[in-house]
């Protein structure tokens, strides 16, 4: 039997987000019903409303969440009624080219549910990242669901779920920082400042924060950062390198997205040092660089998808960490809001306003 339940949906491209009634199937073989306790509000979700990930519309948003499940289907054996989980969209098939080689954190071919959840009058959703979770209950593959420590209040962990994990991965995963290493990150918004508390965290000794506003720079020394560098003052590979000795850093991730970006990320390494790019950049956007110079610098300039995670493996450990207060996630959170102001949160999140609103679900 269904469970109508209200949740937040994009109707049609760049329209305002509506709440509706959602009905959610009980789950079928390999899936799982969960009551979502917590969910933040991501910039994935705003690229949904706005078409920028594909017109499959309507679509049913959030997806960075944590909650309990409260219902599994047959064969279900990774969760049980009553686990803690956060919920991840990478739940790896074990199967594909990437997991026999042994690298599931690659998978292509990652598992959604089956069913589909619907309006009222029968419509189907598409599920942002295969998730929706802006909702009291959603549908989910049981893979997509990661048993954590409970003791992590909801608003924290569910953070892992995207923005946080992307940014932590994209230092720690992707770029392999080292201790001792000199790290610089451009874009100090969520992901870029989870980029700065994952290379804390790695041991980097100095963290370079880039970003255009003042506000975002002083957030970014909360979470590790050592410098600050604003491209509106001064130029920002010059500024690097004079903070490095001359050289450059061993790691530079470019946490927004914009060739212009990633070019200065590119100048502002060590030879042999690594660009990671986590940010997400629109399709239509190319990038410029002179051959030789790619040559000639060494090192690699690598993409990260998801901080390059495995849930399994990631989200359990860095839970941990943040219980040891070790690992800033509650700092993450700007504001908890109802589910009707997650049109707000996008104003606030496009002003630069927040890090994280997160929508909390009274029981």
């Amino acid at each position: 039997m269904a469970h109508e339940v209200k949740g937040v949906v994009a109707r049609s491209k760049g329209a305002p987000v509506t709440i509706e009634t959602i009905l959610v199937p009980d789950p079928g073989p390999g899936e799982a019903v969960v009551d979502v306790q917590a969910c933040g509000v991501c910039h994935t979700d705003l690229h949904y409303r706005e078409g920028g990930i594909n017109d499959d519309f309507p679509f049913l948003l959030g997806h960075e969440a944590a909650g309990v499940v409260s219902a599994v289907g047959a064969g279900v054996t990774n969760v049980a009624v009553g686990d803690y989980v956060i919920l991840n969209w990478r739940a790896v098939c074990g199967e594909c080219r990437a997991c026999r080689r042994g690298e599931p954190q690659y998978c292509f071919n990652t598992h959604n549910a089956a069913q589909k959840m619907t309006l009222a009058d029968g419509t189907e959703l598409t599920a942002a990242l295969g998730i929706g979770a802006f909702v009291e209950k959603t549908l989910v593959h049981s893979g997509q669901c990661t048993k954590v420590n409970p003791a992590a209040p909801p608003t924290a962990a569910g953070l892992l779920g995207c923005g946080v994990m992307a940014g932590a991965g994209a230092a720690m995963n992707t770029g392999a920082v080292r201790r001792g290493e000199s790290v610089a990150v451009f874009g100090c918004g969520g992901v870029g400042d989870a980029a700065i508390a994952g290379a804390k965290l790695a041991g980097a000794t100095t963290i370079i924060a880039v970003d255009l506003e003042d506000r975002k720079l002083e957030w970014a020394k909360g979470f590790g950062a050592t410098h600050t560098v604003n491209p509106r003052e001064t130029d920002p590979v010059e500024a690097i390198r004079a903070m490095t000795g001359g050289f450059g850093v061993d790691v530079a991730i470019d946490a927004v997205g914009h060739p212009k970006v990633l070019e200065q990320a590119f100048y502002a390494r060590d030879l042999a040092g690594r660009v990671v790019m986590v940010g997400v950049p629109t399709p239509d956007m190319t990038i410029e660089l002179p051959a030789i110079e790619i040559f000639g610098r060494g090192g690699a300039i690598k993409s990260s998808w998801y901080g390059d995670c495995l849930p399994s493996r990631d989200f359990p450990a860095l839970i941990d960490l943040y219980l040891q207060g070790r690992f800033p996630l509650d700092d993450f959170v700007s504001e908890t809001i109802a589910l009707d102001e997650v049109e707000e949160a996008f104003e606030k999140m496009q002003k630069g306003e927040v890090l994280r609103s997160v929508v909390v679900f009274e029981k």
